[in-house]
């Protein structure tokens, strides 16, 4: 592949042609390349500090297709995870049906093109454009964010509301140890081209490669509890997040909707404090821990596997827009982007620690 046809073509893909790439990290920024089949592809990110507008709005049938594409995502997610349907359901009772999604979250193997490339081509085909990627050394992680197309002028709420930011991240195969290594090469060698069709795949719940063992479940789960998530959910979404500022009632406080969760019986993420609170403050997050669920392995093994959560996250004014009045404030007067510290305890809300204190 040539150093032109590495890049995503700028016809297709405005995206690159529009955006600088930054990277979260202070160091001198390097192309992001993500993984497509056996070369890459570089998608150019800009941070929320110098991001250009959003995209235009999607034309109506787009618009269509694409938010019914995502509510068949988010069903496969509230069938399998009780806690989250039943939190929506108790939101939606007490503040009324004014629920907005701050964020929806995937989880990918990185590697033979399986990672964010596979998802976000996607959202990218649909007006999204990628912002920042964000590195989580200690967990072998990596993760890009994508800012939805212009959201001005939506009235319904959910899938249905203001469309939500994306949140990709991809597991760094390549620094696992050799044994874990081979059971993820295994299993994508199973799988076809099944990497060009992750949207389809997320939104059926079905994986796009051969069912594993248990066996092959353990190894993972002792070295990686992302990567053995993500052999048995595949591409579904792994959580979903509600915008609490985007509530009317009292627990648009995320402090007053954390005790609301607790005080209906569900535990949260204690990792780092049930609230993860950004350097600058203007980020906060919480989220309840994973439900679980039994799941057959090929070799007719039942055994209970972690399934998806849901979370919370109040983005506080910035500084320069803390004297607007109320009916004035937009989500752009907010505080954008996402937070490495506060992401990285968030992802353990499907750990087996968190799991373990849940049915203690």
């Amino acid at each position: 592949m040539s150093a032109a046809t590495a890049f995503l073509p700028a016809a297709r893909y405005p995206a690159a042609a529009l955006l600088r790439l930054r990277r979260c990290a202070p160091a001198a920024a390097a192309p992001l390349r993500l993984r497509a089949g056996t070369g890459y592809r570089c998608i150019a990110m800009a941070t929320a500090a110098d991001a250009p507008a959003p995209a235009d709005p999607l034309p109506k049938g787009a618009d269509s297709f694409f938010r019914t594409a995502i509510s068949n995502m988010e069903k496969v997610y509230l069938n399998r995870n009780p806690t989250a349907k039943t939190i929506l359901e108790l939101v939606r009772s007490y503040d009324g049906d004014h629920i907005c999604y701050d964020h929806l979250a995937f989880r990918t193997f990185g590697v033979h093109g399986y990672g964010i490339n596979s998802l976000a081509e996607f959202f990218i085909d649909f007006g999204y454009l990628p912002r920042e990627e964000l590195r989580f050394p200690a967990k072998k992680l990596r993760a890009v964010w994508f800012s939805p197309p212009t959201n001005d002028g939506y009235t319904g709420t959910g899938i249905y509301g203001p469309l939500p930011r994306i949140f990709i991240s991809e597991l760094l195969v390549d620094e696992l140890t050799v044994q874990s290594q081979e059971i993820i090469h295994k299993y994508i060698k199973t799988s076809g081209r099944g990497n060009k069709h992750a949207a389809l795949a997320s939104i059926s719940g079905e994986l796009t490669w051969e069912k594993p063992i248990y066996s092959d479940f353990q190894v993972l789960s002792r070295e990686s509890e992302y990567a053995a998530w993500t052999l048995v959910n595949g591409y579904a979404l792994n959580h979903a997040t509600i915008a609490t500022h985007r509530l009317w009632s009292d627990i648009r406080s995320i402090s007053k909707f954390n005790k609301f969760v607790e005080d209906n019986g569900f535990k949260l993420n204690s990792e780092g404090g049930v609230l993860k609170v950004s350097p600058d403050g203007l980020l906060q997050q919480s989220s309840t821990v994973a439900d679980s669920s039994l799941f057959t392995f090929a070799d007719g093994i039942t055994e209970s596997i972690p399934r998806s959560y849901i979370e919370f996250a109040e983005r506080l004014l910035l500084p320069q827009f803390k004297d607007l009045q109320d009916e004035e404030v937009k989500e752009h007067h907010r505080r954008d982007g996402f937070e490495v510290g506060n992401a990285d305890k968030i992802f353990e809300s499907t750990s087996k620690d968190q799991l373990t204190r849940r049915s203690a």
